[in-house]
């Protein structure tokens, strides 16, 4: 692996952290606090083409590498998690599954306008009884005429209330279990499309997170993303390009928490001297910069390895469950290192707190990644999520 960036993943790592810390980190206690959808800011992160920044210029992405995308999604978690996962989401699980299995008259329709940031996407594949157990799905997709009709719940959908179209799995042959999901896409202006309810959060906090109803919702045969059956392969193999987007976004968090302890450290004093002079507090620190690092060089691998076209399942498990852990792990010891000011709002290392939990349970909880490890050791198929 060539650690060296490229002139051009350099510029855009450059060009997101000057856009975090002069736009996004302004208002990321805000939005916080009001639970509010940065909409704003999402339309700049468009503008400097970061909502599809692994497509191809002729799909109106931004023609970047996904080293290019962790490098940028770090810089944005730095600053903002919930800008993080609301530009992952659409890169990682809606634009990189269209681009991969869509069709030319797809991706003009749900691909362009989506990479471009003119709209955002959302993947539902999460219901109220298949979470880890992504293959047990109830949603039916049912054959009628020249299309489908959906009926059934997606629940925990980032970008559910703000997205304009929904990456969609649902049976369609009951019987043959996971062989029988397929993936369709669903417009939100489609009849039947319900957006039920958004959830109160603990973290990531100004992205939206809601519960998706399908009631005898038709949906095109053309709107099909790949082969009928296949749609469960499609989930599994997005997921491991999701996991790596995570990985960068727990970085981030994880290194906005470490450099806010550090800060602390030097200006904090007990027993008459700086805080940052006492040793256990110098080992938390050194601990610290020690696990972000290893858990950054993870993440990079497994993007490098994507790039390549090696396979990469295996390695973005890792990086996501290593740099998740050093995230919670992080983000704990830095509340600890501000005594009880790390427990009240006025210091944002409890936001960071907040928004790092939920990297050890979206696209995978760090107990399935350790699954989807072993098994690809032990040459085992997955069948988790």
């Amino acid at each position: 692996m060539d650690i060296e960036l490229t002139q051009e993943q350099a510029m855009i790592q450059q060009l997101a952290r000057e856009f975090a810390e002069k736009e996004v980190r302004p208002i990321a206690e805000a939005i916080d606090r009001e639970a509010r959808f940065p909409r704003e800011t999402v339309g700049r992160m468009a503008e400097l083409g970061l909502m599809g920044i692994a497509v191809p210029d002729a799909y109106g992405g931004g023609g970047g590498d996904t080293v290019a995308y962790v490098l940028a999604l770090e810089e944005l978690a730095r600053a903002c998690a919930s800008h993080a996962v609301i530009m992952s989401v659409n890169n990682s699980l809606y634009c990189d599954p269209v681009l991969k299995h869509g069709t030319e008259e797809q991706k003009a329709r749900f691909l362009t306008p989506y990479a471009s940031g003119q709209k955002i996407g959302c993947f539902a594949l999460t219901e109220p009884e298949a979470g880890s157990d992504a293959s047990n799905q109830t949603t039916l997709a049912r054959m009628d005429g020249d299309g489908y009709v959906l009926d059934g719940r997606k629940v925990f959908v980032t970008n559910g209330r703000e997205s304009s179209a929904a990456l969609v799995f649902a049976q369609t042959d009951r019987a043959a279990g996971r062989r029988g999901i397929t993936a369709f896409l669903v417009e939100k202006e489609t009849p039947g499309f319900t957006v039920v309810k958004t959830e109160d959060k603990l973290g990531i906090r100004a992205s939206d997170t809601a519960e998706l109803l399908f009631e005898r919702c038709r949906v095109p045969a053309a709107n099909r993303l790949g082969a009928v059956g296949q749609g469960f392969r499609i989930a599994l193999g997005t997921l491991d390009g999701g996991r790596i987007g995570i990985a960068a976004q727990a970085v981030g968090i994880a290194v906005a928490a470490y450099e806010a302890a550090v800060a602390y450290a030097r200006e904090r004093k007990s027993f008459g001297v700086p805080i940052g002079q006492h040793q256990m507090v110098q080992w938390m620190l050194a601990d610290m910069a020690t696990a972000i690092e290893a858990a950054r060089l993870l993440t990079l691998r497994a993007a490098w390895r994507k790039d390549s076209g090696a396979p990469f399942g295996s390695e973005a498990a890792m990086a996501k469950l290593f740099a998740a852990e050093t995230a919670m792990r992080v983000t704990t010891d830095a509340v600890q290192v501000h005594g009880g000011y790390g427990f009240i709002k006025e210091y944002q290392v409890e936001r960071h707190f907040r928004d790092a939990k939920i990297t050890q349970i979206y696209e995978g909880t760090s107990q399935i990644q350790k699954l989807v490890i072993a098994r690809q050791l032990l040459g085992a198929a997955g069948q988790v999520a």
